[in-house]
């Protein structure tokens, strides 16, 4: 089973990726996280939840070999609605998620450290926006959570990687020295915020949400509908080959 959850005594709910060697996400696994933060609304014993990944990093992306495998367009459809859901279920989430993100965010990976209320990254993981080089075009409404209008455009166009030591001078990143400290760092965020009231918890992360206005859902679908086209023209899915022949392990520290 790729999806862990454990629940603390303080109300803490761990939610943990494990999908060797490189943890990308498969649509049922998006189904499962989606469900389980969306759930969390009608959990009153939960107050925080933190969602890491386990082994070589944080979520290297989506799981580009079961969309190519999948016929038609069911794979890359069940991509764009998995990807929506969890990334909305994030961000409308009834309590504070805590991203605990260690080596790598690649691809998806920047979407949902994105949607997360705290991302706490080690300065020297690398934040990849690797939708052009897949073939895709969506994620700037997330990746909106971590860096500027410009910076954003740089990183979307270019692939290239953006360090967590970077991302924390703009406030967007709680940044810790080494991979080591990443989880302790957040554990201890997530303890903190459980320890206070839950009702006014609940209530002001949806007065944050309130004032942030960022509607994820709505903005996602219209981005990937240019994903959508470039499927059906058949120009998608060659990037994806090169993708998964190569470009990924560029991204990735795997040693």
């Amino acid at each position: 089973m790729p999806i862990h959850e454990s629940l603390s005594e303080q109300g803490v709910l761990e939610l943990v990726i494990d999908a060797p060697p490189v943890n990308a996400v498969g649509i049922a696994d998006l189904a499962t996280l989606a469900r389980l933060v969306a759930a969390v609304s009608e959990r009153p014993e939960v107050r925080v939840v933190v969602l890491r990944g386990e082994g070589r990093g944080f979520i290297g992306g989506g799981d580009v070999k079961e969309v190519q495998r999948l016929p038609g367009f069911e794979g890359i459809l069940g991509q764009v609605t998995g990807s929506t859901d969890l990334t909305v279920a994030l961000h409308d989430c009834a309590v504070p998620v805590v991203a605990s993100v260690h080596r790598y965010a690649i691809g998806l990976g920047v979407l949902v450290a994105g949607a997360c209320d705290i991302v706490v990254a080690d300065e020297s993981c690398t934040f990849v926006l690797a939708e052009v080089d897949n073939g895709a075009t969506g994620g700037a409404v997330q990746a909106m959570g971590l860096m500027p209008d410009k910076r954003l455009r740089q990183a979307m166009f270019t692939c290239e990687p953006v360090l967590g030591r970077e991302l924390a001078t703009y406030g967007t990143v709680v940044a810790v020295s080494d991979e080591a400290s990443v989880l302790p760092e957040a554990r201890r965020l997530a303890a903190v915020i459980a320890a206070k009231p839950p009702t006014v918890l609940r209530a002001a992360k949806a007065a944050v949400n309130g004032s942030a206005r960022r509607d994820i859902g709505r903005l996602y679908r219209q981005e990937t509908a240019l994903t959508l086209e470039l499927n059906m023209r058949g120009d998608a899915h060659e990037a994806r080959e090169t993708f998964i022949s190569g470009a990924r392990r560029g991204y990735l520290s795997t040693d």
